[in-house]
């Protein structure tokens, strides 16, 4: 009996000494130190990080795309996986921003509060969020799944600047650590045959990725980019401008309806040979959204549709609404380099039912899957194209926030047999109810 009350008493005096057990992730390896370069990363060949991890080792940088393939080919699987990075970062007192890219699902957390949050399939995707930390350092963990297709996982952060964040690359893919990262005041550059930082970037064969956010009175407005060589510009999670071309010196300009309030703008160029130049300006003109009892329509012309894949996929006819549409042919399930579209109709926020308009050709498929992302998260609904012949069909009824996050989505993958069907991609329009 005495050797059980000392056996006890010993058990105690340690669980006090040690203190508290804290419940918590499990990380890889024993988890990061507050001095370690590394990410701890633990991989799993599932999507929702449980059980056993397949794989566990240290990574320099967070910075992914693996496309079609594996992080690592015979042991974590090319679909269906996840894996989980942690590690300590030494920061001095600022406002950061935490920018995370991804296809498919990723959540990042900062000292165990949750800032970025996208746990959903997606195409590319880039979210952002500004925090401001004391010095020292502080605890990030990102988690990440890839369902099918391609697959992409990216985390970087850097102080905000109150001007254009420019990150200068010493290639033409924006690939790797950039080698120069300035505040330039705006995207107003004729460099000629020369180099934007000589002695640091070369004259040729170099790209750059400048970042902002703009507060914007709501109205319509023009956005204008002027390049020589290639160039990309979202605005407001819309790619606007998609020129990733070698060329002579050419404006391209997108229009959209913006809502008001904070606007992300990221623009991306490169530079090939010869001279470069590299400009951005936008105007407003004016406008608001149409008015309650009008629809808001938006057609495959209109600046609210993004499409995406390969381009020799997609197919144009003069059919359908206002005589114009894309369609291309089924993939039987989420093969990598599928062809999918967006219509983003710039509401106010309120109440509107959801139509699509069906052609009477290049519409074979009985099983179109659209989403419509509203104010209550995302619906499914699955409407067989073949069944219509020049009308608008329903798609319900829902609340919306009147933001960029209000859209409808539809993809080539419909899970019928592989290319044998049709899918058109016309107009998307939102009545008010």
């Amino acid at each position: 009996m005495f050797r059980r009350i000392t056996l006890l008493f010993t058990l105690f005096l340690f669980m006090l000494l040690a203190g508290p057990v804290l419940a918590g992730p499990v990380l890889a390896q024993d988890g990061p130190e507050h001095t370690d370069p590394y990410w701890q990363v633990s991989y799993w060949n599932n999507t929702s990080l449980s059980g056993t991890a397949v794989l566990q080792r240290q990574e320099s940088n967070l910075d992914y795309d693996w496309g079609s393939g594996s992080p690592q080919p015979g042991t974590v699987n090319s679909d269906q996986f996840s894996a989980r990075w942690t590690r300590y970062i030494d920061l001095t007192p600022g406002t950061y921003r935490f920018t995370a890219t991804s296809d498919d699902g990723i959540r990042v957390w900062l000292d165990n509060q949750l800032i970025i949050d996208n746990w959903n399939d997606h195409a590319v995707q880039t979210r952002t969020a500004d925090r401001f930390v004391g010095s020292g350092h502080h605890l990030v963990t990102v988690e990440y799944y890839e369902n099918g297709g391609q697959a992409v996982a990216r985390l970087s952060w850097a102080t905000t600047v109150t001007n254009w964040r420019g990150e200068y690359f010493n290639n033409t893919t924006l690939s790797g650590t950039p080698v120069l990262v300035r505040d330039d005041a705006q995207i107003n550059f004729n460099w000629g045959n020369g180099s934007p930082a000589p002695g640091t970037v070369g004259a040729d064969n170099f790209s750059v990725r400048w970042t902002r956010t703009l507060n914007l009175a709501a109205g319509n407005y023009t956005f204008s980019t002027t390049t020589d060589d290639g160039v990309r510009l979202w605005v407001n999670g819309h790619l606007l401008i998609d020129v990733w071309q070698v060329q002579a010196a050419r404006t391209f300009s997108g229009q959209l309806y913006l809502p008001g309030g904070n606007v992300e703008v990221r623009m991306e160029y490169f530079e090939n040979a010869g001279l470069a130049l590299a400009q951005l300006s936008y105007t407003s003109g004016g406008g608001t959204p149409p008015p309650p009892g009008s629809a808001v329509v938006v057609d495959d012309t209109s600046a609210g549709f993004v499409t995406g894949g390969p381009a020799a996929s997609w197919r144009i006819a003069n059919v359908g609404y206002n005589g114009r549409l894309l369609w291309t042919k089924n993939n039987d399930y989420v093969r990598p380099n599928y062809n999918w579209a967006r219509w983003y109709p710039g509401l106010a926020a309120g109440r509107y039912e959801v139509f699509v308009y069906i052609p009477s050709q290049y519409a074979t498929t009985t099983a179109a899957r659209y989403w419509v992302s509203h104010r209550d998260g995302y619906t499914l609904r699955v409407i067989s194209q073949l069944a219509y012949s020049d009308q608008w069909v329903s798609l319900g009824t829902y609340w919306f926030r009147g933001s960029s996050a209000d859209y409808v989505s539809l993809a080539d993958v419909t899970y019928e047999p592989y290319l044998s069907r049709q899918i058109a991609f016309d107009a998307v329009k939102w009545e008010p109810r």
